[in-house]
């Protein structure tokens, strides 16, 4: 049976918590030069915030969902909005894969499963991704889909000694359709 939260690689779903040991995978796997150095956590921490996120109501539009694999059922990573401006008709995306995963078409499918619900059931207009100036993968990825650059917020995110720009990518609704179309699941 088809389902507007699954393509042909990957399926959106809740984040539930026995998900946190392939969190904790994640975060050993970011220690990418340029990127976020964040403190250790415990495995205590993950476990209590996978748990949270199970049971996390959509908030205003606000959600975090997993990403797993078609074919093994596998947890690749996270996508989901968590900023919106309702009244306005906007929202942010985010999308996160795991470094072993990265580079096989996932992010690209997420976002667009994300999309299709904000625009099409949501009736958002517009949705935006803040990126760092550096992240030449994520930069490419939404300009595939078709996101364009709106702004840049200069040196406005400190971290490995120094600030960084932050790329603001935006998609407009009819946009999407014309590239992806609404109505599909």
């Amino acid at each position: 049976m088809a389902s507007s939260w699954t393509g042909r690689r990957v399926r959106l779903r809740a984040i539930e918590p026995d998900d946190w040991t392939a969190f904790t995978r994640f975060a050993d796997d970011d220690g990418r030069p340029g990127s976020r150095l964040d403190l250790p956590r415990s495995a205590e921490s993950y476990r209590a915030w996978a748990k949270e996120q199970a049971l996390a109501k959509c908030d205003d539009d606000r959600f975090l969902l997993a990403v797993e694999t078609t074919a093994t059922g596998e947890l690749v990573g996270t996508v989901g909005s968590h900023r919106t401006g309702r009244r306005s008709g906007w929202f942010e995306i985010d999308v996160m894969i795991g470094a072993d995963h990265r580079r096989k078409g996932y992010a690209a499918e997420a976002v667009v499963l994300l999309l299709r619900f904000m625009f099409a059931e949501r009736r958002y207009h517009k949705c935006l991704a803040a990126i760092f100036a550096h992240n030449e993968a994520s930069l490419a990825l939404f300009r595939r889909l078709g996101f364009t650059e709106e702004g840049r917020l200069r040196e406005h995110v400190f971290f490995a000694g120094r600030h960084h720009d932050l790329v603001m990518m935006r998609m407009l609704a009819d946009e999407f359709d014309q590239r992806h179309t609404m109505s599909e699941p």
